[in-house]
Protein backbone atom coordinates (compact mmCIF):
# COMPACT_ATOMS: atom_id res chain seq x y z
CA UNK A 1 0.00 0.00 0.00
CA UNK A 2 1.36 3.41 -1.01
CA UNK A 3 1.30 6.07 1.72
CA UNK A 4 -0.61 9.22 0.87
CA UNK A 5 1.26 12.48 1.00
CA UNK A 6 -0.49 15.70 1.94
CA UNK A 7 0.76 19.03 0.68
CA UNK A 8 -1.84 21.07 2.55
CA UNK A 9 0.82 22.56 4.81
CA UNK A 10 2.45 24.18 1.75
CA UNK A 11 -0.64 26.14 0.79
CA UNK A 12 -0.80 29.66 2.17
CA UNK A 13 -4.37 30.26 3.27
CA UNK A 14 -3.92 33.95 4.00
CA UNK A 15 -5.46 36.43 1.59
CA UNK A 16 -2.91 38.24 -0.49
CA UNK A 17 -3.22 41.99 -0.11
CA UNK A 18 -1.84 44.42 -2.65
CA UNK A 19 1.06 46.45 -1.30
CA UNK A 20 -0.08 49.60 0.42
CA UNK A 21 1.24 52.93 -0.73
CA UNK A 22 2.84 53.42 2.66
CA UNK A 23 5.01 50.33 2.16
CA UNK A 24 8.00 52.30 0.92
CA UNK A 25 6.20 53.84 -2.03
CA UNK A 26 4.57 57.20 -2.36
CA UNK A 27 1.36 57.84 -4.25
CA UNK A 28 3.40 59.92 -6.68
CA UNK A 29 5.84 57.07 -7.36
CA UNK A 30 3.02 54.57 -7.90
CA UNK A 31 1.19 57.00 -10.21
CA UNK A 32 4.33 57.71 -12.28
CA UNK A 33 5.01 53.97 -12.62
CA UNK A 34 1.41 53.40 -13.74
CA UNK A 35 1.70 56.17 -16.34
CA UNK A 36 5.00 54.72 -17.55
CA UNK A 37 3.42 51.29 -18.05
CA UNK A 38 0.49 52.87 -19.90
CA UNK A 39 2.81 54.88 -22.13
CA UNK A 40 4.92 51.79 -22.85
CA UNK A 41 1.83 49.94 -24.03
CA UNK A 42 0.72 52.85 -26.17
CA UNK A 43 4.15 53.45 -27.70
CA UNK A 44 4.70 49.74 -28.42
CA UNK A 45 1.53 49.69 -30.49
CA UNK A 46 2.73 52.81 -32.34
CA UNK A 47 6.09 51.20 -33.15
CA UNK A 48 4.64 47.84 -34.22
CA UNK A 49 4.21 48.60 -37.91
CA UNK A 50 7.44 50.49 -38.42
CA UNK A 51 9.96 48.86 -40.70
CA UNK A 52 13.37 47.73 -39.62
CA UNK A 53 15.76 50.45 -38.54
CA UNK A 54 18.77 48.89 -40.21
CA UNK A 55 20.52 47.55 -37.12
CA UNK A 56 20.19 43.86 -38.07
CA UNK A 57 16.45 43.18 -37.91
CA UNK A 58 15.04 40.03 -36.35
CA UNK A 59 14.98 39.30 -32.64
CA UNK A 60 17.85 41.64 -31.81
CA UNK A 61 16.01 44.61 -33.22
CA UNK A 62 12.74 43.59 -31.59
CA UNK A 63 14.49 43.43 -28.22
CA UNK A 64 16.28 46.72 -28.76
CA UNK A 65 13.10 48.43 -29.91
CA UNK A 66 11.18 47.14 -26.88
CA UNK A 67 13.82 48.49 -24.50
CA UNK A 68 13.93 51.80 -26.37
CA UNK A 69 10.16 52.18 -26.11
CA UNK A 70 10.26 51.48 -22.36
CA UNK A 71 12.92 54.17 -21.91
CA UNK A 72 10.88 56.63 -23.99
CA UNK A 73 7.89 55.95 -21.74
CA UNK A 74 9.93 56.43 -18.55
CA UNK A 75 11.41 59.67 -19.88
CA UNK A 76 8.01 61.05 -20.88
CA UNK A 77 6.53 60.12 -17.51
CA UNK A 78 9.43 61.62 -15.52
CA UNK A 79 9.22 64.82 -17.57
CA UNK A 80 5.62 65.40 -16.53
CA UNK A 81 3.87 62.78 -18.60
CA UNK A 82 0.51 63.23 -20.26
CA UNK A 83 -1.56 63.88 -17.15
CA UNK A 84 -2.48 60.33 -16.20
CA UNK A 85 -0.14 60.22 -13.20
CA UNK A 86 -1.72 63.31 -11.67
CA UNK A 87 -5.20 61.81 -11.92
CA UNK A 88 -4.05 58.44 -10.55
CA UNK A 89 -2.22 60.15 -7.67
CA UNK A 90 -5.31 62.12 -6.66
CA UNK A 91 -7.43 58.95 -6.77
CA UNK A 92 -4.90 57.03 -4.68
CA UNK A 93 -4.82 59.79 -2.08
CA UNK A 94 -8.64 59.91 -2.01
CA UNK A 95 -8.74 56.14 -1.44
CA UNK A 96 -6.18 56.47 1.35
CA UNK A 97 -8.24 59.15 3.08
CA UNK A 98 -11.31 56.90 3.05
CA UNK A 99 -9.49 54.16 4.98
Amino acid sequence: MTPTVSYDHLINTQKIQPPSIGAGRSAETAAREFESVFLTTMLKSMFTDLGESGIEGGKAEATWRGLMVEEYAKTISEAGGIGIADMVKSELLAIQEQK
